[in-house]
């Protein structure tokens, strides 16, 4: 079968859906943007520190 848009269905379904966990990060990152996001109480503004609490939040941080 031949399609038109050069990618298999699969594919471009799987690409348009997101995991828990990335709509978890997406959801922290977009608080951090607006300016949102706290941490103890604060404001966060290093956007590392926003990650990092994007990753724990989602069940992702790293492991030692």
């Amino acid at each position: 079968a031949r399609f038109t848009d050069c990618q298999e269905p699969s594919q471009q379904s799987q690409k348009e859906m997101k995991t828990k966990a990335e709509k978890k990060i997406s959801k922290v990152m977009r608080e951090y943007k607006a300016g949102e996001l706290t941490s103890n109480k604060k404001v966060v503004k290093n956007p590392k520190q926003a990650i990092a609490i994007a990753l724990s939040k989602a069940g992702k941080a790293k492991k030692k």
